[in-house]
C-alpha cells in the first residue's frame, strides 16, 4: 500500500510494514518543511565569537523563543517567524492570520504568556497589505495579543512579512527543548477538532472555527504545564511536522528518540503520511518523567486535545520509529544535521 488512509481508526487500524516504515522515513527525511531547516547550521557559528555578549539570556539559538532575564520574578520570551513566501502566495489574509498563530505558539511551547507583537511588512501592492493586514487584524481578535507597531517598505518588487513577538514565564518554569533526558516519555498533542487547509496539503485549522476564549485556553495549557513542572522538554509542532519537530528537539537535547507510529493521534479521514508533515495550528511535541504522563495526558485532554504516550528518549542519538518488532531510523545524530544547534 502506498498510503495509509484509516490509519488512526482505532477500529480499523492498519498493520504497517517494514517497506512503508523505509517510506516514512524517507518522506520525511526529503520534506522541504524540514530540510530548509538545515540552513540555520551554517548561521549559527556567526555569532559564536560574541556569544560572551548574551549575559541576560538564559536561552538563546534552539529553542521556540530566547529566554531574557531582566531582573525580577519573569523572565521575558522574545521570538520571531518569517511567513513561507508559498503560505502569501496561496493567500494574503491567511498569511496575516497565521503570522499571529505561529508567534503565539512559540511563546506557548515555553510555558508563557504572549505580551504583544510587532511587525515587518515589505510589498508596494497596495492591496496585498490591506489583505495581509486583515488577517493579522483578525489574528489578534481571535488570540488576544496586540499588534503594537512594526516597520513598512512600501516600494519592494516583492512581497513579505515577519512578526516578532514577547512574552513573560515566571522564573524557573520556562519549558526548553534542549533539556530532555533519555528514560523520558515523549507525548504528543493535537487540537484535531478542525479541517485540513486551507491554502496548503500541510496546514490544518483548528482556530478559525472556534471563539477567542475557547482557541487562548488551548495554548495557555502550556503554561500550566511549566508552572506546574510537569515537562521535561516541549515544542510546538511547527512546519516540519510531528517528527520532523521531535527530531529538531532531540537534536538540541543531544538525545536519541524511539517513536511508536501506531501511537500518533491521526484523522482517520487524512493520509497519514501527510498527516505527519501537517503543521497542526495548535499542537506540542513534549517530554514528561514517565511518573508524571498521566498528569501530562489529563491536562491536555481537559483543555480539548487529542493526546498520547508516543515513545521515549533514548541514548542513542538515533530517531526511529517503529511499529511492533520492524524498526527503522529516520536520523543519526552521529552523521545527519535538521538545524545543527546542540546545547
Amino acid at each position: 500500500m502506498d498510503r495509509l488512509e484509516g490509519y488512526n481508526d482505532k477500529s480499523n487500524r492498519t498493520v504497517l510494514s517494514i517497506m512503508d516504515l523505509k517510506t516514512i522515513a524517507k518522506e520525511i527525511r526529503e520534506f522541504e518543511g524540514l530540510t530548509r531547516k538545515k540552513t540555520i547550521s551554517d548561521l549559527i557559528n556567526i555569532f559564536e565569537s560574541v556569544r560572551s555578549e548574551y549575559g541576560n539570556s538564559v536561552v538563546d539559538f534552539g529553542d521556540d523563543a530566547a529566554v531574557i532575564d531582566i531582573g525580577g520574578d519573569d523572565y521575558v520570551l522574545f521570538a520571531a517567524d518569517g511567513i513561507w513566501t508559498r503560505l502569501i502566495e496561496a493567500s494574503m489574509w491567511w498569511a496575516g492570520y497565521s503570522s499571529v498563530l505561529v508567534n503565539v505558539n512559540d511563546i506557548a511551547a515555553m510555558g508563557g504568556k504572549p505580551v504583544a507583537m510587532v511587525n515587518i511588512l515589505s510589498s508596494s501592492n497596495k492591496n496585498a497589505c490591506k489583505e495581509l493586514l486583515r488577517g493579522i487584524k483578525d489574528g489578534v481578535a481571535k488570540f488576544g495579543v496586540p499588534m503594537v507597531g512594526g516597520h513598512l517598505h512600501p516600494d519592494t518588487p516583492y512581497t513579505s512579512l515577519s512578526v516578532a513577538i514577547i512574552g513573560t514565564v515566571k522564573r524557573g518554569c520556562e519549558i526548553r527543548s534542549s533539556t530532555a533526558k533519555p528514560g523520558d516519555s515523549i507525548i504528543a498533542a493535537f487540537d484535531m477538532d478542525g479541517r485540513m487547509g486551507p491554502n496548503s496539503p500541510y496546514s490544518f485549522d483548528s482556530t478559525t472555527m472556534k471563539g477567542p476564549k475557547d482557541v487562548r485556553a488551548k495554548y495557555m495549557v502550556m503554561q500550566e504545564l511549566g508552572e506546574k513542572h510537569l515537562l521535561t522538554a516541549g515544542k510546538d509542532i511547527s512546519n516540519p511536522g510531528v517528527i520532523g519537530t521531535l527530531a529538531m528537539l532531540i537534536e538540541t537535547s543531544r538525545t536519541g528518540a524511539r517513536v511508536d507510529l501506531t501511537k500518533i493521534p491521526a484523522p482517520a479521514d487524512v493520509d497519514f503520511i501527510q498527516w505527519l508533515k501537517v503543521h497542526p495550528a495548535t499542537g506540542f511535541i513534549v517530554t514528561s518523567l514517565p511518573e508524571n504522563e498521566v498528569e501530562v495526558v489529563r491536562l491536555f485532554e481537559g483543555a480539548g486535545y487529542r493526546v498520547e504516550v508516543i515513545g521515549s528518549i533514548d541514548d542513542t542519538l538515533k530517531l526511529d520509529i517503529y511499529n511492533g518488532d520492524e524498526r527503522v531510523t529516520v536520523f543519526d545524530f552521529k552523521t545527519d544535521i535538521v538545524t545543527g544547534i546542540k546545547n
